[in-house]
C-alpha cells in the first residue's frame, strides 16, 4: 500500500510539473506573443542571431517545443529562411537545457514566493498582458513546488530494492533506456520535464551516472518528435526543418548513448555532484549539437529536401489558419479573420462567376464555380475547427464574441457559395441547355441586382473587418433595398408574363428564381451587420414596429 501512495505521489508531481511548463508557456504567450514572434522572426538576420533568438524565446516559454513548432510556421510561411530556422532550432535546444539550470537550484522558498506573485497579479489584473505574466509566475511556483514534491519523493526510493533491480536492468540495456526517456519525453511533449525527473533520481542515488547520461539522450531525441507531428499537415518547409532538428538530436542521442561510459566518468571528475552531472550532461549534449551542426546548416537542409521534395502540385489548404498562436488569441482571431476574408474573396469570385455565366452560358463555368465551392467548404470547416480549439482556451468576454462573429460570417459565406452553386449557377446551367433568353429588361433588372449583391459583398467584407457602426447600418439599408429591387422586379416581371412577352414567359420561373436566391444572399452577407449594432443598442428584437401590433379583434368587429 506505501508503495502505491509513492507511486501516486510520483505521478501527481510529474502532473503538476507539466502543468506548471503549460502554464509558463500561454502565459508568456498571451502577455508578450505578438512581440515575442515578431523577435523570432527579425531576430535572424544571421545564424548567430538566430540562435540568439531560440535561446531567448525558449528560457521565456520553458519549452523548445513551442519553440520549435512557431519557427516552423515561419519557415513554412516564408517569414524565415530554411537555414536560419534551423539555426533557431539549434539555440532552442540549447536555451532548455539553460533552463534546466535554473530549475535545478534548491530555492523551494522561490516557488511558494512565485506562487504567491503570480495569484495577486492574475487577480488584482484587468488586462490581458497582465494576467499573462500572473500565469507564468504562477506556472513556474508551480514547476519549483513539483520538482520539490519529486524529491520529497524520491528519497524513499533509494534504498528501494525493487527500484535497484529495475534500474540495474536499465544500466544493461542503454538502448532500452534511451527508448524509455525518449517515449516519456515525447508523451509529455517535454524533453526538459524528464531531464529535471532524472536529475532528481541521479541526486538520490537511484540512477548510476552512465545511465543518467543515456536518459538524458533519450530525453532529447524524444523532444524532437512532437515538433515533426505538430508540423505533418503544414507547408513542405516546415515538415524540413522539423525533420532535420529530429536527424540532428537522433544522431546525437545515439553517440552519446555509445559513449555513455566514458562521457560519465568525465563529468564525474568535474561534477562529483550526480545532479549537477545530469544537468551538465544536457547542457553539454546540446552546446556540442550546436557546435558541430551550425557549421552544416547547408548540407542539413539539402538533405532535408531530399527526404520531403517538394510537391510538384501546388500545395491547397489554408493560409493563415496558425496552430502555433491559439495560447495568443489576439493573434488567433486575426488569423482567423484573414482567412475568413479569403474565403469572401473566392465566394465573389463564384458570384462573379455565376453573372459571366448568365451573359455568356457555357459549361465551363459551371464546373469552375462548383470547384471553387468545394474550397469554400473545406476551408470553412478549417476555420470552424480553428475556432474551436481557440474557444477551448480561456477567452475574454470580447475574444469570445469576436470569435463568434468570425464563426457566424464564414457559415454565412458557406451558405452564400451553396446557393451560389445550387441555384444561380444551376439557373445560367438551364438558360445554356435549353437555348434560353431573358427578355432584354429583365436581363438589365436581374444584371442590376446582381451589381448591388456584388457591391453589397464587398460592403459585408469591410465591415467585417472594421466593425465601423455606421458602415454596418449602410449594409443593413443595402438589404432593405435589395427586398425593394427584388420586389419591383418581380412585380414588372409578372406584368410581362400578362403581357405574354415570349421571352419573359419561358423563362419566368427561372427568373423569380434568382431574383429570390439573391434576396436570401444579400440576407447572408447583411447578417454580419447585426452583432455590431447590437453591441450598440441600435438593433431591435422584431422588425415589426411597436404600433403595428395589432390588438384581437372583438365579436362586434
Amino acid at each position: 500500500m506505501h508503495s502505491t501512495i509513492q507511486l501516486i505521489d510520483l505521478l501527481g508531481a510529474g502532473a503538476l510539473l507539466l502543468w506548471g511548463l503549460r502554464m509558463i508557456k500561454t502565459g508568456v504567450m498571451r502577455a508578450f506573443g505578438a512581440s515575442l514572434r515578431l523577435w523570432i522572426a527579425k531576430g535572424t538576420g544571421n545564424r548567430f542571431t538566430a540562435v540568439l533568438s531560440g535561446i531567448v524565446a525558449t528560457l521565456a516559454l520553458q519549452s523548445s517545443t513551442a519553440t520549435a513548432v512557431i519557427t516552423a510556421s515561419f519557415a513554412s510561411n516564408g517569414a524565415i529562411k530554411p537555414r536560419m530556422a534551423q539555426a533557431v532550432m539549434l539555440g532552442a535546444n540549447v536555451g532548455t537545457s539553460i533552463a534546466a539550470v535554473i530549475l535545478s537550484l534548491d530555492v523551494h522558498w522561490f516557488g511558494s514566493a512565485m506562487i504567491l506573485v503570480g495569484v495577486t497579479l492574475f487577480s488584482l489584473s484587468k488586462y490581458a498582458r497582465g494576467k499573462g505574466v500572473g500565469r507564468a509566475v504562477l506556472g513556474l511556483g508551480l514547476m519549483l513546488l513539483a520538482l520539490q514534491l519529486v524529491g520529497n519523493v524520491t528519497d524513499p526510493l533509494r534504498e528501494s530494492e525493487v527500484m535497484a533491480a529495475i534500474l540495474s536492468g536499465l544500466s544493461d540495456a542503454p538502448a532500452f533506456a534511451l527508448i524509455l526517456a525518449a517515449v516519456l519525453a515525447f508523451v509529455s511533449s517535454s524533453s526538459l520535464a524528464v531531464v529535471l525527473f532524472v536529475a532528481l533520481l541521479a541526486s538520490a542515488g537511484i540512477v548510476p551516472p552512465p545511465l543518467a547520461v543515456t536518459l538524458v539522450a533519450g530525453a532529447n531525441l524524444g523532444g524532437a518528435i512532437p515538433p515533426l507531428l505538430a508540423t505533418l499537415h503544414e507547408g513542405t518547409e516546415a515538415r524540413r526543418l522539423t525533420l532535420a532538428n529530429l536527424v540532428v538530436r537522433a544522431i546525437g542521442a545515439i553517440v552519446l548513448t555509445i559513449f555513455a561510459v566514458p562521457a560519465a566518468a568525465l563529468l564525474q571528475t568535474i561534477l562529483p555532484d550526480a545532479d549537477d552531472l545530469t544537468i551538465a550532461a544536457h547542457i553539454g549534449f546540446n552546446l556540442a549539437l550546436l557546435v558541430l551542426f551550425l557549421p552544416l546548416l547547408g548540407p542539413i537542409g539539402k538533405l532535408a529536401s531530399l527526404a520531403i521534395p517538394k510537391p510538384a502540385a501546388p500545395e491547397r489548404g489554408t493560409r493563415y489558419l496558425d496552430d502555433t498562436v491559439l495560447d495568443t488569441p489576439t493573434i488567433a482571431l486575426a488569423a482567423a479573420e484573414r482567412e475568413t476574408l479569403r474565403v469572401s474573396d473566392i465566394v465573389l469570385r463564384m458570384l462573379e462567376g455565376s453573372l459571366d455565366a448568365l451573359r455568356k452560358p457555357g459549361p465551363a463555368t459551371r464546373s469552375t464555380v462548383s470547384l471553387l465551392d468545394d474550397d469554400v467548404d473545406a476551408f470553412n470547416q478549417a476555420i470552424k475547427l480553428y475556432l474551436t480549439r481557440l474557444d477551448q482556451t480561456e477567452l475574454d468576454e470580447d475574444d469570445a464574441r469576436r470569435s463568434a462573429e468570425i464563426m457566424s460570417f464564414a457559415i454565412n459565406l458557406e451558405h452564400v457559395g451553396d446557393i451560389v452553386e445550387s441555384g444561380l449557377c444551376d439557373v445560367a446551367g438551364k438558360i445554356a441547355k435549353r437555348q434560353l433568353k431573358f427578355s432584354a429588361d429583365g436581363l438589365a433588372e436581374i444584371v442590376a441586382l446582381y451589381e448591388k449583391t456584388i457591391l453589397n459583398m464587398q460592403l459585408s467584407q469591410t465591415v467585417f473587418m472594421t466593425r465601423d457602426p455606421q458602415l454596418a447600418r449602410q449594409l443593413v439599408a443595402a438589404k432593405v433595398d435589395v427586398r425593394r429591387l427584388e420586389a419591383r422586379s418581380a412585380g414588372t416581371h409578372i406584368q410581362r408574363v400578362r403581357e405574354r412577352v415570349p421571352a419573359s414567359v419561358e423563362t419566368s420561373s427561372m427568373h423569380l428564381d434568382l431574383l429570390r436566391d439573391l434576396k436570401r444572399i444579400n440576407a447572408h452577407l447583411a447578417s454580419v451587420a447585426y452583432p455590431i449594432l447590437e453591441t450598440k443598442g441600435e438593433l431591435d428584437e422584431s422588425r415589426l414596429r411597436p404600433n403595428a401590433v395589432l390588438e384581437p379583434k372583438t365579436a362586434s368587429e
